[in-house]
């Protein structure tokens, strides 16, 4: 039989060898920490157009912990509900909660640069793997954790009692942090924002660490992290491509209906300077999002196979219809703002200065602004001010 420390030893190996697991205290604690009980009752495995789920209880142990020390993102929860124990059958969802890869939840506690005295704020407890990672170098008391998902948090709190952690687990709506417990050390966010929400910064000492995952698209997404300074504001750069879950609170709500019927009045068209599936890669993707926040993006075909790519921004009440035409593209704009426009600016100013990757964007969050720059461009500079 499997010896689940040889596979933490070995899941540590792989990380180290990946470059990304550099301090001796995390090693010790990945190599500490036993995943498999973090996954209970189950997880789905992703077979394409459907989930198949796999629990603990049934699946032979040796396979059960190899799944469980893959360096994979391991679905636990679809659709806000259902779990792999609540069916034996391949189903459709959309994942909900998951115990994130371990190369991503190793990478972002590097980066949070803690010290043993440190007391963190968790966003997002998922299944409580990460929480127990820098419980084991902290110390219970000090790590604060919070989760929206009643049932999630529940058999999180669980987990971290059975491998002996019973650490600060509050159920609640982690945009708002927990103030209780306040000031920390740092702030780290399991879950993607639309902005980084200045209850955040507010909670964090100064000079403290907020760490998380901005965007809202599911690709072109990046990792801020952000120093907080004397005078309440937060400043720094984002450090690399990170792709998370959606907060609840801020998550997009898919568009339904006829999309046509979105798209049949138009102020203007015209031939595009840059084709539309450029936003299919990554950081013209977040620069889309910062040049349009609140836009979504959306891939549809005509009923003769004619690729269609569209914009839309329903809070602004504005649509972008993108057409193709043999190599060129045509793009149809309505509502007041011209979301393509500025889109387009941007990735012609990025363009012209040298196509600088995701690690180039800096923010600085204000009680009253975000505001995103690249170099000392003014075309690659915008602010977002807060409702």
């Amino acid at each position: 039989m499997t010896d689940p420390a040889s596979e933490r030893r070995r899941m540590a190996a792989v990380l180290a060898n990946k470059g990304v697991l550099k301090s001796p205290w995390l090693r010790g604690a990945v190599e500490t920490v036993p995943r498999e009980q973090f996954l209970h009752p189950g997880v789905f495995l992703d077979e394409g157009r459907t989930w198949r789920p796999v629990t603990s209880l049934g699946t032979d142990p040796d396979e059960w912990l190899k799944i469980a020390y893959s360096v994979d993102t391991l679905t636990t929860q679809l659709d806000g509900r259902l779990t792999a124990d609540q069916t034996g059958e391949p189903v459709a969802g959309v994942p909900t909660s998951s115990s994130t890869d371990p190369t991503t939840v190793v990478g972002m506690i590097e980066a949070l640069d803690l010290k043993a005295e440190h007391r963190v704020l968790e966003i997002g407890t998922g299944t409580g793997y990460s929480t127990a990672l820098m419980c084991h170098y902290l110390g219970e008391d000090n790590v604060t954790t919070v989760e929206v998902d009643s049932q999630v948090a529940a058999r999180a709190d669980a987990a971290l009692e059975t491998v002996g952690y019973s650490t600060w687990t509050v159920m609640g709506d982690g945009l708002l942090g927990h103030p209780h417990r306040a000031p920390y050390d740092r702030v780290i966010a399991t879950c993607a924002v639309r902005r980084i929400p200045y209850t955040w910064v507010r909670q964090t000492k100064p000079g403290g660490i907020v760490l998380s995952t901005v965007g809202s698209w599911p690709w072109g997404t990046g990792l801020v992290k952000l120093t907080v300074g004397d005078d309440g504001t937060a400043e720094g750069a984002i450090i690399g491509r990170s792709s998370f879950m959606q907060a609840r609170a801020q998550a997009v709500t898919p568009l339904a209906g006829d999309l046509s019927a979105r798209t049949a009045y138009a102020d203007s068209d015209r031939p595009m300077l840059v084709p539309p599936p450029v936003l299919e890669e990554w950081m013209p993707a977040f620069l889309a999002q910062l040049a349009a926040p609140g836009a979504q993006f959306v891939r549809a075909a005509r009923s003769n196979g004619t690729p269609l790519r569209y914009l839309f921004a329903p809070e602004r009440e504005s649509f972008a219809e993108f057409t193709a035409d043999g190599e060129s593209w045509t793009v149809r704009q309505g509502g007041p703002v011209a979301l393509w426009d500025d889109i387009e600016s941007a990735l012609v100013a990025w363009q012209d200065n040298g196509r600088p990757g995701i690690e180039a964007v800096r923010l600085r969050v204000t009680d009253r602004s975000h505001l995103y720059w690249i170099g000392s461009s003014p075309l690659l500079r915008w602010e977002h001010r807060l409702p």
